[in-house]
């Protein structure tokens, strides 16, 4: 019963997002330190951190009735309402994407929050 058990455990955590791994090998350094906060301070909704810099990707949108989408992998694809990121301000003034690959051509949008903010 247990190995049934620890076997379920195991399978629904790997559905479970992972975190892509940041890398800053350098290539930040002149982003200015209050535009480095700011990556570092947002969260997502539901008070997970979006990730870093390294993470975030300045990017194009499209507002449409059902939502925003996003270019990811040369596909548009619709921004889950929970991932928009509220309140945060744009020191950046583009729009910003947090995603992690999922599989084949499938991601997973952490945080997004608009050019200018929401």
């Amino acid at each position: 019963m247990h190995i049934i058990m620890r076997g379920a455990l195991i399978a629904a955590l790997s559905l479970l997002p992972q975190a892509a791994s940041a890398f800053d090998n350098g290539q930040y350094k002149d982003v200015p330190d209050n535009i480095r906060s700011w990556f570092k301070s947002v969260r997502s909704p539901h008070g997970v951190p979006c990730c870093d810099i390294a993470d975030g990707h300045r990017t194009d949108y499209d507002m449409r009735p059902d939502g925003y989408w996003v270019p990811i992998a040369g596909e548009m694809r619709h921004v889950p309402p929970e991932a928009i990121v509220y309140n945060a301000g744009n020191p950046v003034g583009e729009a910003v994407v947090w995603y992690v690959p999922q599989g084949n051509n499938t991601y997973y949008i952490r945080c997004f929050v608009p050019g200018g903010g929401v």
